[in-house]
């Protein structure tokens, strides 16, 4: 079934941008930080936390660097003003990571020191593995700095594990564990379902055990039963973790742990450039193909 759902995903990148649209707006607040906004509001009537996120990576100026940390600004006066629970993630490469690493840092802190400023916090995504060194380095002189930021690790990464026990050494580490969604080679990734989730609970009782903080970042099933257990077993106080999810997925998983008593953030993502984002998402998910096209002929009735 896997092959079907993955021509699914070929056939959906054919499709009209309009129409592609029509199908991943429930996984994209809207194209404006007013549209994160109401969303956001939404998720918090209901208790939830969110993470906003302003699509765009890979910038080819540094003016367009400018705009997206200016855009990032505006997102924090949003939360503050709106009284929000929310914070703020943002792409690396957004900020010309791959232009200039020391101008990248240099919006990073502006943008950090703004946030330390409202009490918020910045999470800086990891991106494709050309980065991962650029990012943790970044990642490690913001936190020398700053109290309020954190990084994003990803469990099919093989390297993730000993990246955490590094990175387990600075005071307050503070991490999003994903099983990760880049195209990567099988000599740095690992590519089987169960040897990615091992390394997901290897990791996370990692950085539990050395009292980070860790947003559990998954839509598995299994993981989240196994965090669960995890968490139980650790006796870890409700304050000290938060599970997360990505808008319009597993809805009635993220209502479950809500009902649980467990913290929860759903990353909110808005902005022009949705398109990127959803086809990246359809192939980090291709069961996601099937349901479109099944939209696509209730919608044709």
């Amino acid at each position: 079934m896997m092959w079907f759902n993955n021509l699914l995903v070929g056939v959906t990148r054919l499709m009209p941008k309009r129409l592609v649209r029509v199908f991943a707006s429930p996984y994209i607040a809207g194209d404006t930080l007013q549209d994160a906004v109401n969303v956001t509001k939404e998720l918090n009537a209901r208790g939830i936390m969110a993470t906003m996120d302003v699509l765009g990576e890979s910038i080819e100026t540094k003016d367009q660097a400018v705009e997206a940390k200016e855009e990032c600004a505006l997102m924090l006066d949003a939360i503050r003003e709106e009284k929000l629970d929310a914070n703020v993630s943002v792409k690396p490469t957004q900020f010309g990571l791959l232009i200039d690493e020391e101008f990248c840092y240099g919006l990073l802190k502006d943008l950090v020191e703004k946030a330390k400023s409202y009490d918020n916090f910045i999470r800086l995504d990891m991106e494709d593995s050309p980065t991962t060194d650029k990012i943790i380095r970044l990642y490690k002189r913001l936190k020398a700095e700053y109290p309020n930021v954190g990084i994003v690790l990803q469990s099919y990464m093989r390297r993730t594990y000993d990246d955490a026990k590094d990175l387990d050494k600075l005071e307050g580490a503070n991490y999003r564990l994903c099983k990760g969604i880049y195209v990567e080679p099988k000599e740095i990734a690992y590519k089987g379902k169960q040897e990615v989730r091992d390394n997901f609970m290897k990791t996370l009782r990692l950085m539990l055990e050395e009292g980070a903080y860790v947003g559990i970042a998954t839509h598995d099933k299994q993981l989240i039963e196994r965090s669960y257990a995890l968490v139980e077993e650790l006796k870890l106080d409700k304050s000290k973790y938060e599970f997360q999810m990505l808008l319009g997925v597993r809805e009635d998983a993220r209502d479950k742990i809500n009902a649980d008593g467990h913290r929860i953030r759903i990353y909110t993502p808005y902005g022009k450039d949705w398109y990127a984002y959803s086809i990246r998402r359809l192939k980090e998910n291709p069961n996601m193909a099937i349901h479109i096209v099944k939209n696509f002929f209730k919608r044709g009735k």
